[in-house]
């Protein structure tokens, strides 16, 4: 294994999660600003998911066909440059168009990374996984100490500026130290075809199922954990240091799950994970006293994060053969569950219902894709050897 394929993915992902919890960090003081409303919050953090959709789904693709480090490189410069570009803007519209483009990058760094490592640890797949998001939410816990120490003192632009500069050291060392790997010379629809061959028609629709489900969690709980709890009496700070809370269980949780998963099957680790998200979810809609809110959300954190993240490590597993298809793919239909997540809170929070009902809507969107994952089913296990 290149050494340096690890810690250069992992730290183009620490990016691609820090802007999974910008906009959600940022909201409170935009709403206060008046710079946005809570409809045109909604509608841009929509705009910057659908840009994630075709991103996951164009780019996933097109690096079977032309290769990895190319696809990766131009990713990172993408995101990085549009989501500098946020910090000037002033109103909805302009907000919504560059979260689209810094997401048609955030699309395909995911799915490429994940390809990327699993090629490199072939024989580690809940592992390399599961470790390679750990810098997914590490991002996203910058995100939320960034914003408590920056926003205040520097104003909401300064958290976006910091997202966007480290890509000025990330770029220079992946164009001198990532490698190429194989290139399939089989046209994009050829790839896209192999994901519904005899055996993984069914395994197909329920990865997309599953992911669908656990972007929904993990897009809506990020986007609007903060307010939901400030809705619930929480101070701003409180709220703030819930969704660092969240994002440090989502830490935690991938790296219990990685070894859970290479020791007992991908399958079932990725079923209980959903299960356990169904738990803590609910308990969210107790207002608990004291250190029991962080707990429950610590907890919930463990287990809605890397729940999603099994899903991934079981279709890199299962799609073997074109595994940034299959990756991208259902991450790019997942997308569609990470539009509808922050859709689904603002409705539940302009209707007054977030608290304590969004989080019982969590529940059951979790126990759903415990279902999505179950429904993979041993025939498409069956398809590679050895995958459990």
């Amino acid at each position: 294994m290149n050494k340096w394929v690890l810690p250069l993915c992992w730290t183009a992902v620490l990016l691609d999660g820090f802007d999974l919890v910008v906009l959600g960090t940022v909201i409170p003081t935009l709403l206060q600003e008046q710079v946005l409303t809570t409809a045109s919050a909604s509608a841009v953090s929509t705009a910057g998911l659908v840009g994630m959709m075709l991103g996951a789904l164009v780019i996933g693709t097109v690096t079977d066909v032309i290769g990895r480090r190319k696809v990766m490189i131009y990713a990172v410069a993408g995101f990085s440059v549009f989501t500098l570009a946020c910090a000037l803007a002033q109103d909805a519209t302009t907000f919504g168009v560059f979260r689209f483009l810094a997401g048609l990058g955030l699309g395909g760094c995911l799915p490429t990374a994940i390809a990327l490592v699993n090629e490199a640890r072939p024989q580690q797949g809940g592992r390399a996984t599961t470790l390679i998001m750990t810098g997914y939410h590490v991002g996203a816990v910058i995100t939320a100490l960034l914003g408590i120490l920056l926003i205040p003192r520097l104003g909401w632009q300064a958290l976006f500026v910091a997202g966007a500069v480290p890509a000025l050291v990330l770029i220079p060392l992946m164009l001198r130290y990532l490698p190429e790997t194989v290139v399939r010379k089989a046209p994009a629809g050829e790839a896209v075809g192999s994901l519904f061959k005899p055996g993984l028609r069914k395994a197909t629709v329920a990865f997309w199922v599953a992911s669908f489900m656990g972007l929904l969690l993990v897009y809506g709980l990020n986007t609007w954990l903060p307010q939901i709890m400030r809705s619930a009496g929480y101070e701003l700070g409180t709220a703030l240091a819930l969704l660092l809370t969240l994002n440090i269980g989502a830490v935690v949780g991938l790296l219990v799950a990685g070894a859970v998963a290479d020791r007992v099957g991908v399958r079932p680790a990725a079923i209980g994970w959903f299960a356990g998200a169904v738990v803590f979810l609910a308990l969210l809609s107790i207002r608990l006293p004291g250190v029991g809110v962080y707990v429950a959300v610590l907890l919930a954190g463990c287990f809605v994060f890397s729940a999603q993240v099994l899903v991934y490590a079981y279709a890199g597993r299962v799609y073997e053969e074109n595994r940034a298809t299959g990756i991208g793919w259902a991450a790019g239909i997942g997308r569609l569950g990470a539009i509808s997540g922050p859709l689904l809170g603002g409705a539940l929070l302009t209707a007054g219902l977030a608290h304590p009902w969004g989080f019982y809507v969590f529940a059951v969107v979790a126990a759903l894709g415990a279902a999505g994952v179950a429904a993979v089913g041993v025939r498409a296990e069956a398809v590679v050897p050895g995958v459990r």
